[in-house]
């Protein structure tokens, strides 16, 4: 059974439980749009590509689609760019640039840790900008 009691059990994925808790879905929104629509040194495509593959990756069907679908069509390519993603796009063309985001995405999704100066060099290697540095102290 599920544990929250969710307003319109017909709404998929984190859509249901921003209908039931629209105070907690404003800010989670205005990330997504900063993360995912607002200028950047990315296409919007691409950022729904590495969206979709770190939603592969946490298992979340609902994200890995819908973010996978929105790279498709930002991208013109076929839906089965969705099923490629499962694969490391083995099928789509992607550039090294994009690979190398990717690369450090899979290290990111399994901690922060995981991303060691060799990913971020590559990365800078392939084109990628560094946007603006920051430190998190705990």
């Amino acid at each position: 059974m599920a544990h929250i009691q969710l307003n319109d059990k017909n709404l998929p994925g984190i859509i249901g439980l921003m209908h039931y808790s629209p105070e907690t879905a404003k800010p989670l929104n205005e990330l997504a749009e900063v993360l995912l629509v607002n200028d950047n040194s990315l296409t919007r495509g691409e950022r729904e590509l590495i969206a979709s593959s770190v939603s592969y990756w946490n298992d979340c069907h609902f994200c890995h689609t819908s973010h996978g679908a929105a790279a498709a069509a930002l991208l013109n390519q076929p839906v089965s760019l969705i099923a490629d993603i499962k694969n490391g796009l083995q099928q789509t063309a992607v550039s090294d640039k994009m690979r190398a985001l990717l690369a450090i995405a899979r290290q990111v999704q399994k901690g922060g840790k995981h991303v060691t100066s060799e990913h971020i060099e590559k990365a800078k290697a392939e084109g990628a900008i560094p946007i603006k540095k920051f430190m998190i102290r705990f």
